[in-house]
């Protein structure tokens, strides 16, 4: 195992490192698309709630190795029928997509219960001081929901970490990959897998003992 980090520590340093770049543009992408569909669920119109009821149980309905798949062979062959002959995407370009749409749709749900775990009579009162509905949401309902959202969302950060390994099927080199790659190597899968094991157990438990910390600040703040 010392050898394994000695010769290839820094190659498994750097597929953490590209990793939580993923994660992080992932998670990113992931809270904007999270925030339209939710928005558009917890509105009046209908049209919107069932565009927004669609998106989330259809993606949440694809396992995310399909959905990678699609993205990653389907949408370039697809682009090739239409004449856009020179149509690519890059491992991390399609694994940001496709694990954006999927944490996207889970977002989507944390969000939408946020906003309603904050009380109506909040955007009734703004609503009676004269401000639009987006603005109480924007000035009153959100920075109250953000509150209470905030562990779900580094437990979505957790999740869509772990998710990364499954982008190792379109040649992400991500750390799983990587894994790979040594164990190919070095044929001692044992040690190879316990380290990766490790190094993912290492961040993971970080981060969620970052969300049980901010999870009980939140609860005494209430």
């Amino acid at each position: 195992m010392v050898a394994i980090i000695q010769v290839y520590g820094s190659m498994l340093l750097g597929a953490l490192g590209k990793t939580l770049l993923l994660t992080l543009l992932s998670l990113f992408f992931a809270m904007i698309i999270g925030m339209i569909f939710a928005l558009m669920n917890v509105g009046k119109n209908r049209f919107f709630n069932c565009i927004g009821t669609v998106y989330v149980d259809a993606v949440r309905g694809v396992p995310l190795i399909v959905l990678a798949y699609f993205i990653y062979f389907g949408v370039p062959s697809g682009m090739k029928m239409m004449g856009f002959t020179d149509f690519r995407l890059s491992a991390l370009q399609a694994g940001t997509i496709a694990l954006a749409m999927n944490c996207g749709a889970y977002m989507a749900e944390i969000i939408r219960a946020g906003i309603e775990s904050v009380d109506k009579g909040q955007m009734e009162a703004s609503r009676s001081l004269g401000l639009s509905y987006a603005k109480s949401m924007r000035l009153v309902v959100l920075p109250q929901a953000i509150r209470t959202m905030i562990p779900s969302i580094i437990n979505q950060f957790i999740i869509t970490l772990k998710d990364t390994s499954i982008l190792s099927v379109i040649g992400f080199p991500e750390l799983t990959n990587m894994g790979k790659t040594i164990s190919g190597n070095t044929f001692k899968s044992l040690q190879t897998w316990a380290i990766v094991g490790l190094m993912y157990m290492i961040v993971i438990v970080t981060l969620s003992k970052i969300a049980k910390k901010i999870e009980r600040r939140v609860s005494r703040g209430r």
